[in-house]
């Protein structure tokens, strides 16, 4: 089996995507998107779906392109809802129009306008075209919509995007902090990556050489310039625009998000999933994110301390709980709510005998060394990661979302509930050692220091 190189341009992680079967980035392309569209779609007609400023930022040039064209062109779909996002009603809505007709859609928007239209169109047997407003994250390309449904944020399967126009100078000029947030889901991939370096040695996942690759392999010049994002830097918003591109088709290529989430998201996951909001509204998922790149980047620095080669086995094995056990404590954690199912279907599907932990526990021991310089390598200091952030202008502190420090330390073991993914959060509890861990993170000299941290019952950990 030949190599997979440690990078792939562009082009070459484009071809590697099952979805994706062309892009145009670069200034001014918007009004490349009717020849785009013909390449992909032949002679059937557009509907250009989106939000009133979407459509005031491009999707008005896009529809005068295509008229320049002579393409044909359906009145466009606006969303007008005040309180748009991605929640299923608004599928519902979108789907329902296009039922009235063959169209193929043209999203004009980020996250949510995307997202939107991919669930809807999946649902009407037809596939869409992108025109991207924003960096604000990673979605673009990836298979499968993240819609809340039924109080809960779920993720369903769809095909990503046939087509995606990013032009970089409508991009640069997103309002407010969207790029931000772009720039940090993107930072995410290193503690992510890091979690999957974990799984795979460990035998819990294995490494999907091409789509590390294509994330990881130009991830360190993609988030370079923080502040050139900031600065709204046309080459810089570029390189932004691409690396979370490369991410959607490196998920596509795995045919999952682990080369793109690891226990980070699980964080915002969560506060999705507790309807959290600041100020009248939640927080933004890459904002969200980034305090849990660093809290699982924290976790990582403390247990890259251990010597983990001296882990007595025995004592964890001993401590270990049995699957109902799990459950329970779940129920403890998250409280007796429409969180409790779910997180007792993630527990069951990643929970392991204590024969097998002690198998697992064994090997890590075994080959902890050269994890740890493994490790070492992949991630970026805590200081680094932190400057990074503020030099984009996202939060650094968990209260500037409206997550205390209490809540936040809780959330180190509530998140470990709600996904089956291994992560640096299975390892620290695994190996006994999360609750010596958050007390070092929250601890006087730690990144969060609280007077007086409460800790989370521990009964049955080692």
């Amino acid at each position: 089996m030949a190599k997979t190189p440690e990078t792939l341009t562009l082009a070459e992680a484009l071809g590697a995507a099952r979805e994706t079967r062309a892009l145009e980035i670069g200034a001014g392309v918007r009004s490349a998107a009717p020849r785009v569209f013909q390449q992909q779609f032949g002679k059937r007609a557009a509907v250009i779906v989106a939000d009133l400023n979407t459509f005031r930022a491009a999707g008005q040039a896009v529809a005068e392109a295509f008229g320049a064209a002579g393409h044909p062109l359906l009145e466009p779909f606006i969303f007008r809802a005040p309180d748009l996002y991605a929640e299923h009603r608004f599928v519902a809505e979108l789907e329902a129009a296009l039922r009235s007709h063959t169209a193929i859609p043209v999203a004009v928007g980020s996250g949510t306008i995307n997202d939107l239209t991919k669930l809807a169109s999946h649902r009407t047997a037809r596939p869409y075209m992108c025109v991207a407003t924003a960096a604000s994250m990673d979605g673009y390309t990836a298979f499968g919509a993240s819609i809340t449904y039924q109080g809960a944020k779920q993720t369903f399967e769809c095909p990503a995007p046939a087509a995606v126009v990013a032009d970089v100078e409508v991009i640069s000029a997103a309002p407010g902090e969207m790029n931000a947030w772009g720039y940090a889901d993107l930072v995410a991939k290193v503690p992510a990556g890091a979690d999957w370096i974990v799984a795979g040695v460990l035998g819990v996942e294995p490494i999907h050489p091409q789509a590390w690759a294509i994330v990881q392999g130009r991830l360190r010049e993609m988030v370079a310039d923080p502040t050139g994002v900031r600065s709204r830097k046309p080459a810089t918003i570029e390189k932004l625009v691409e690396g979370l591109l490369l991410s959607g088709f490196a998920m596509q290529s795995a045919r999952s998000s682990r080369p793109a989430s690891g226990a980070e998201h699980q964080f915002s996951h969560l506060w999705d999933m507790q309807h959290h909001t600041h100020k009248g509204r939640a927080p933004s998922h890459g904002f969200k994110v980034g305090i849990g790149t660093l809290a699982a980047t924290a976790l990582y620095e403390r247990l890259l301390a251990r010597p983990m080669e001296d882990l007595d086995v025995e004592r964890c094995c001993a401590a270990w709980r049995d699957e109902e056990s799990w459950v329970a404590r779940a129920r403890d954690l998250l409280g007796d709510n429409e969180l409790t199912e779910g997180a007792a279907r993630e527990l069951r599907a990643k929970h392991s005998t204590s024969a097998q932990l002690s198998e697992q526990l064994k090997l890590l021991k075994a080959v902890w060394p050269t994890l740890r310089d493994r490790l070492g390598a992949q991630l970026l200091p805590l200081t680094t990661l932190r400057q990074m952030l503020r030099d984009v202008g996202a939060p650094t502190e968990p209260e500037q979302i409206g997550i205390t420090r209490a809540r936040l330390r809780q959330s180190y073991w509530q998140a470990i509930c709600i996904r089956r993914r291994f992560t640096v959060l299975d390892l620290a509890v695994r190996t006994g050692l999360m609750d010596s861990c958050l007390d070092e993170i929250f601890g006087p000299a730690g990144l969060w220091p609280t007077a007086a941290p409460a800790r989370a019952s521990t009964k049955g950990e080692a």
